[in-house]
């Protein structure tokens, strides 16, 4: 799975920490603005204040080892302010 790094809330990067997406459990990407939770699987926002949006995702493919892109990268949703 691959989205853009865009946080559907206020626009801002994922991560605090280069890399870092996850949540200490490892079972959901993390926002560090404000603490949003997505479903891995679907970018899905199940808690936090962009509740109900979904990360955007990217289209990539796997050959040989390789992840590429499958297509355009989308822009990232209009935050919500």
């Amino acid at each position: 799975h691959c989205y853009v790094n865009s946080c559907p809330h206020l626009g801002t990067p994922l991560e605090t920490f280069p890399d870092l997406f996850l949540d200490r459990a490892g079972r959901r990407l993390l926002c560090s603005t404000h603490g949003a939770r997505f479903l891995i699987e679907t970018g899905y926002c199940v808690f936090g204040p962009c509740m109900g949006k979904s990360l955007a995702a990217v289209p990539v493919k796997v050959a040989d080892g390789v992840i590429a892109l499958a297509g355009q990268i989308p822009s990232p949703p209009e935050p919500r302010r």
